[in-house]
């Protein structure tokens, strides 16, 4: 059964150095540290890569954070996956757990996680479930 957790975080990105890139590939690398609060109350470390191209909101990332707390009552982590395209301006971006990265009472979490942001805010609405044991 579907279950959906709703609420806002905070986010600071600090620029890493991509190693083996020159500054004319547009290759980028940053870490990503999340404080979460709402129905999932957690702290994310991860990492971003990212791609800017020549064209005017063309671009993509990729990242991996480990997400640490509680949703839902019971405390453990999982990780996430992003993948996420701006098109000329379009974007897409799909956020997933990682197939059996929970742990603890968060073993067997699976779902997918939308980020919105208002007005300059970070909203997010994470549809999960957990399989059967």
């Amino acid at each position: 059964m579907n279950r959906i957790a709703k609420g806002s975080f905070s986010v600071a990105l600090q620029p890493l150095i991509f190693e083996g890139a020159d500054a004319e590939s547009r290759l980028g690398r940053r870490s990503i540290d999340k404080q979460i609060s709402g129905d999932l109350v957690a702290t994310t470390q991860g990492q971003m890569l990212s791609a800017m191209t020549g064209t005017q909101g063309s671009a993509g990332y990729v990242a991996i954070e480990r997400v640490s707390g509680v949703l839902d009552g019971k405390r453990g982590t999982f990780v996430l996956q992003h993948t996420g395209l701006m098109n000329r301006g379009t974007p897409s971006l799909s956020v997933v757990v990682v197939p059996d990265s929970g742990t603890d009472e968060l073993a067997r979490l699976s779902g997918e996680f939308k980020i919105d942001i208002v007005d300059g805010k970070h909203l997010y609405e994470f549809t999960y479930r957990f399989a059967p044991a």
